[in-house]
């Protein structure tokens, strides 16, 4: 399930724990976090047309650095919801923040962030974010984060 609030730029990607995400300690493996953040990315970028006007500027999004901070275990069969959105843009990069709650009983599992360079898919250097990009999102502001999953 994706859903964006027109009001605050807020995505949200909701799915079930596969077995597959288990580790040896019988929870969420760390790894998987991050491809839950990814996804999520890139399911708010698809929602809003920046996938596809990014491909036709001949262009790409890559991850340059990323922090999780880990709060609390996910297990197999839980629906976890990921929340993310855009931080700020800069000339060639931009800033995505994510939190991740348990559905069930709306704990916070883990909170993130990923910094993201606008490059040319062809040259791989790197590029201006053009304004049309931009303004495919509305960048969410620290005090209007969300703290919960409402």
């Amino acid at each position: 399930m994706h859903t964006q609030s027109a009001a605050n730029s807020i995505y949200r990607h909701e799915f079930i724990v596969s077995q597959e995400a288990i580790d040896e300690l019988d929870h969420v493996n760390n790894l998987e976090y991050l491809r839950w953040m990814l996804n999520a990315a890139f399911a708010h970028s698809d929602a809003v047309g920046c996938t596809a006007a990014t491909r036709g500027a001949g262009a790409a999004w890559v991850v340059r650095s990323h922090k999780i901070e880990y709060l609390r275990p996910a297990f197999a069969g839980e629906t976890i919801a990921v929340l993310t959105w855009v931080s700020n843009f800069r000339k060639v990069r931009s800033l995505r923040k994510y939190r991740v709650f348990r559905v069930g009983d709306r704990v916070l599992l883990a909170r993130g962030e990923t910094d993201w360079v606008y490059l040319d898919a062809q040259s791989m250097k790197l590029r201006a974010i053009p304004k049309e990009i931009a303004d495919l999102f509305h960048v969410v502001q620290e005090d209007h984060e969300p703290k919960t999953l409402d």
